[in-house]
Parts: structure tokens; sequence; C-alpha cells
């Protein structure tokens, strides 16, 4: 069982233990998840959020500010934080919902998933609204998360939120993985996989446009959320000659948004100069609100991938989709 995953005994045996629970900044519980050729994931209770994957080098591959503030109820600013029942402010709920503001408990008897893993690198977690979130967002659900790191430093999240009302009534969400991606320099960086399409520009009160470029680079704030994309997406980092390739099912929207310099000074959580060092690349589902009916369940995955820039997102497996590609775009059952 992941959640309790035994420790062997000895020191050295106990680092290499593919799940250890443990305490992280100001005293918050976290998990981390160990692969035996070195890649790692920290993921804190505490907004079921994923705050760092390294890859077998020990090199961070996630960007979380150094003013990020590890307080509740404040969000964890970097990592993946997880908008959930409301992105942005599509809504009347706070800014991109709730439950990355919530803690999480580990989920010691989930459901079988679809598609069995073989991966000892997993943890479980469950989120089920509390008197106080049924105020201010009347419905019943549980929402189940695997975080799981593949063997080759792969890193796959997946969400099932299931309607639990006992009345009868569905209820819509909207949602993403906020993902902040570490790269060198925001001027070295392209984004690949969504040109042509349309998108919606946060900066322009969410006016329609569609992208004229051959990719997305970045001179400027930029705040879009691009719809109806492909299962697959890559950020290139030319200076590290690495690329980051998105693949997701069940979200068809992508959010592409960096600060650049003035909102950067504005946020009290971020470095005026960190906006260089980040981009957030975050499937979602935006533009049509997921609805659920008592009883049905959606299911939304995201996999992560770091591979060398020689193998750039061209040349990438094209049929290669997220595991378990049989996952519908609606993803609800």
């Amino acid at each position: 069982m992941s959640a309790s995953a035994s420790t062997p005994a000895g020191e050295e045996k106990q680092e290499l233990a593919p799940v250890v629970q443990c305490k992280g900044v100001n005293d918050l519980d976290k998990v981390v998840l160990r692969e035996v050729r070195g890649s790692s994931v920290e993921v804190y209770l505490y907004g079921g959020h994923v705050t760092s994957w390294k890859d077998e080098h020990g090199d961070e591959l996630l960007f979380v500010s150094n003013k990020a503030i590890f307080k509740p109820p404040k969000a964890i600013r970097g990592g993946i934080p997880i908008c959930f029942p409301q992105f942005s402010n599509f809504g009347n709920l706070e800014q991109h919902g709730f439950a990355r503001n919530k803690v999480w408990a580990i989920d010691t008897d989930p459901p079988p998933f679809p598609v069995p893993t073989t991966n000892t690198a997993y943890i479980d977690l469950i989120l089920k609204p509390t008197e106080e979130d049924l105020k201010i967002w009347p419905h019943s659900f549980e929402y189940r998360l695997r975080v799981a790191l593949s063997p080759g430093g792969d890193l796959m999240l997946t969400s099932r939120i299931r309607n639990t009302n006992a009345d009868g009534k569905s209820f819509s969400f909207t949602f993403a993985y906020h993902t902040y991606f570490k790269i060198s320099d925001i001027s070295e960086v392209r984004v690949e996989g969504l040109e042509t399409l349309d998108y919606l520009d946060n900066l322009q009160d969410r006016a329609r446009f569609t992208e004229q470029g051959d990719a997305i680079v970045f001179e400027s704030e930029l705040d879009r959320i691009y719809l109806g994309t492909p299962s697959k997406i890559a950020i290139i980092d030319h200076e590290k000659k690495r690329t980051f390739v998105v693949r997701k099912g069940g979200l068809p929207d992508a959010v592409v948004w960096n600060p650049w310099d003035k909102k950067a000074k504005a946020m009290s959580d971020f470095g005026d100069d960190e906006y260089k060092r980040m981009v957030c690349v975050e499937a979602a589902a935006i533009e049509k609100p997921v609805t659920l009916k008592p009883g049905e369940e959606w299911t939304g995955k995201l996999e992560l991938s770091a591979v060398p820039s020689s193998y750039y997102s061209g040349q990438l497996d094209p049929d290669r989709v997220i595991q378990d590609s049989s996952v519908p775009e609606d993803s609800i059952s």
C-alpha cells in the first residue's frame, strides 16, 4: 500500500523507500516519492499540492517562488496547485476555488484504478467537503488524487471527482492543474502544439482570438486559455536543451501564463525577477464546465516528462498519448 509504505531498518534503506511521510516547511505534512534511478516528487497534504519534481540528476523541474508562503490559508506559489471547483474567477468562489487551500487526507483504501499501476512510488489523497465548504459551494463530492512517479521519472497526476449529492442534484465545475515549470530564461522558451487554435485572452476581457504564430514565445505578459487543445503540448527550453512534454486526458483546454515584470512586482509571494525563470502551462477544463449527475465520476489526467531537446516536439511519437488513452475527452463515467 503506497500510503503506508513500511520503513525498512537502517538509515540507508529508509532513504530509498519509495514513499515516505515526513514534515515540510512550517511543519506541514508532506509525502516524498522516490524512484530507484534518483528522481523524486514532493506532495504537501495542504492543497494536495506537488511542490517538487526532480530528475535522476537531482535537477528541479518545477518552479516554486522563493517567497512562497507555506502557511494556510494562503495557497503555495508554484509547483502544481489544483484549481477546483473553479478556475480563476469563472464563478463566485474565491480565485481558483478552495481545493488548493484545504488539508487533504491520505486515502488508505482507494477504489481500483482503471489501469493498475506497477509503480511503487505513488500516493493516493482524498478531499471531501467540510460543513464550511458546503456553505460556500453546496455540493457533496469525493475528490481522489493519485500522484505517481514512473520508473523513468515521469510525473503523473490522476484526479477522480465524484458527485455524492444525496439530493439528486447535478453540479458543474471548472478545473486546472496550474503547473509552474522551472526554466532557464523566459526569453529562451517556446510552447508548441497550440498553433492555429482559438484562445481567450485574459488580458483583453477574455476576447477570443486565433493563434497566428508557429509557436508561443514570450516578450511581455501573457495570459491565455487555449481551447480544444491536443493531448500533447511541448515546452522547449533552448538554453537548457530540455523539452517538457505535457500529456493530458479529459482536459480539453490549456492555459499559458507568465506574469512579466509589473505583475511580478505586485505579487507579495513572488520575487520581482522570478517571472524570468517560470512558465505556467496548465491542463484545464474551463470553457465548457464539467457537469456531473449524482453518482457520476470525472477523470482528469496529467503526465509530465522532461526529455533532451534533440527530441523536440515534432519528433515525439504523435501516437503516444497519455497512459490509458481509452479515457474519453468527456471522461465521465
